[in-house]
This record gives C-alpha cells, structure tokens and sequence, in this order.
C-alpha cells in the first residue's frame, strides 16, 4: 500500500514542519478560540466566485481571535483509562488554536453571526453543541443527541428518516441573539472532523452510486447535462449515473449549474472553526473512543455508548484510504491537485496529509 505524502503545498510561514507532521491516524490539531467579534459584521458574504478566486487563507485573514485557551472540564471524567485520548485532545486543540492565531489580519469577517452557527445542534441538558459535519459521524451523533435529549431511549431504535427528518433536534440559530451568545459562551462545543477526500468519496458513494430521490433528480441531472458529451435521454431524464470524473468538475466549477452541498462543502465553511471557540476537536479516524470520552466529559448516562453501526448501505465498503485511491485513478494530475487545493485549508486546520496526487 502506497504510502501517504506529507502536505503538497510548502508550510506555511509561521506553522514550523514540527508541528505540520503527522501521527499517524491521530494527527494533531488543535482549537480555535471565538466568535465575540463576527457578530458586528453585518456585510453580505463574498459570492462563490469571489471566494474561489482568494487565497485559501483569506477567508480568515481579518478577524480579532482572542489568544486564550481555555481548558477542557473534566470533573466528570471517571477512571484512568481516556489519558491517551485526553492527550490527543489537547494536541488537536493547541495546532488549531494556533493556526487560526497565525492567519487572522485586521480586516472583518463578511459574515453574519446566525449564518456562522446555522450547521450547529443543541442539546439543552447536557449543555452541548454540536456542529454537523455530515459523512463524519453526523447521523449517530444526532442519534445520541436525541437520547441526551431524553427523545428516545436508545440509539439503536432511531430510524434514519426520523434522525434527518424528524426536526426533532433545534439548531443554534433558532435561538435569538442572546440565546446564541449565551450557548456559546456557556456550552460545551464539539467538532467532528474527517479526512477531506474520504468524505468527499463516502459523499459521492452515497448519493450518486445509490437511488436518491433528491441528488439524482436535482444535482445528477444538471452535471450530466453539463459536463458529459452526448448524454443519452435516460442518463438526462433521470440524472443517474454520475461518474466521480463529472462530479469533480462540477466542485471544482467557479459557475457550478446547481449550488454547493453540505455533503461535500469543506468544514471551514460548515462550521468555522477560527471563528467558534471549539472544546472538543473529534475526529473520524478514531470516532468511537473520542466520542464516548467526549460523553463522559459531559456527564452523559454511563450506559450511553456511541453507536458502531453503520447508518445507511451497511453491506458496502467503508470508504477508506485505498477506496480513495481508486476513485482518484479516474481523475487527471490536474484534477486530483485541484480537489486536494479546493480542500486545502481543511487538511491544515485539522493537520490532515494529501493524498497522493
């Protein structure tokens, strides 16, 4: 198995290749500090173009990061076996902290407060907020909020509909002004983060190689017609059929015919991460231990495990490092470094290598 290569692009000034390297599957990220600042700015957000044709980092280049670090509460933390996850944690949290720290000038943000947590689940009483990251964990962890939440009794009897339908959950921004600032400042918040190009691939597994009454119809239709020569009226009838090579020209497309996804939008964008002060710092590689560690730290029931099952298309392969290369043996050199530069500040703030392109 071939290995995987260290960040293509050079590190960037300020971020010593000590702390750009990797450990492995539990590579170090770190921890952004607030949002206090953002919600004076009332400007439009830069349209898709705009933002495409900006330096990666320039999104973030301008908001005031407070420098403090908060440290996590772990007085409900019970026995000694979560040092090495405890540890891990305070790694992610230091990279991320001091990223943001390193890419932040003096100009303000063009985005509104309500719109920065728009992606983010409460739980009222645990006292938690969660920020979706969908394709990393997002429908059991929905699934656990409900039972915190005293909706359900099990995670295990929470069907798929009911998790992504039910609107069983409140989101962040439903609350006013002040219930907003007061959740974020009070709350323990949680991000939970995936390799930028296995969540694309699971993305594009999920909704494109299996019948999806939304994706084909809306999004299938409008990149077949588009990017494939000489479609036949059933591939443009029905939108099914995507092939991974079309779907990452419409990504990498500055005039997409059919808007962004949350499926395939980069965290950055999701749920701001140099903007909300995030606690905890998950991470797919190593979901099922940093999530029950994240449980106890907020005194869930004991009994309460995070789930192992898999949410949807059980018998299929997980999408894993080498599913990943297969997917991008369809792509063009050009291509493959286009994805990796489209994904290029998620693989930073969360200290994620490049595939090889």
């Amino acid at each position: 198995m071939p290995r995987r290569t260290a960040l293509s692009r050079s590190v960037p000034p300020g971020l010593s290749n000590h702390k750009m390297a990797t450990s492995g599957s539990r590579n170090w990220w770190g921890k952004a500090d607030p949002f206090g600042v953002v919600a004076a700015s009332l400007a439009h957000q830069l349209s898709d173009q705009q933002k495409m044709s900006e330096s990666p980092l320039s999104q973030f280049r301008g908001v005031y990061l407070p420098p403090a670090l908060h440290p996590l509460n772990k007085t409900l933390v019970k026995g000694g076996k979560w040092k090495d996850v405890d540890s891990a944690q305070e790694k992610r949290r230091s990279f991320l902290h001091d990223f943001c720290k390193k890419y932040n000038s003096r100009k303000k943000l063009r985005t509104h407060l309500v719109h920065l947590v728009s992606r983010i689940y409460v739980e009222d009483r645990h006292k938690v907020l969660y920020c979706e990251v969908p394709k990393a964990g997002c429908s059991n962890w929905k699934r656990v909020l409900m039972v915190l939440n005293g909706l359900a009794a099990s995670a295990h009897n929470i069907s798929h509909d009911d998790v992504h339908y039910g609107k069983h959950l409140r989101k962040l921004d439903s609350y006013d002004l002040k219930g907003i600032y007061t959740r974020l400042n009070t709350y323990t918040k949680t991000i939970f983060v995936r390799d930028p190009m296995e969540r694309l691939v699971s993305a594009f597994r999920d909704k494109f190689e299996h019948p999806n009454s939304y994706y084909h119809p809306v999004f299938g239709k409008a990149i077949i017609k588009k990017y494939r020569h000489n479609a036949n009226e059933e591939a443009m009838k029905t939108g099914s059929g995507v092939k991974f090579k079309e779907f990452i020209q419409y990504l990498l497309d500055s005039h997409r015919p059919v808007g962004m996804d949350i499926h395939w939008e980069q965290v950055s964008k999701l749920c701001y991460p140099c903007l909300i002060n995030y606690d905890f710092i998950g991470k797919f590689e190593t979901l099922e231990e940093d999530a029950n560690y994240f449980l106890q730290l907020v005194g869930a029931p004991a009994k309460l495990k995070f789930p192992k099952f898999k949410d949807r298309h059980s018998s299929d392969e997980r999408t894993s490092a080498e599913v990943v290369r297969q997917y991008l043996k369809e792509l063009s050199k050009e291509e493959r470094q286009l994805t990796y530069d489209f994904y290029y500040l998620d693989y930073l703030m969360f200290n994620y290598t490049s595939p090889i392109v």
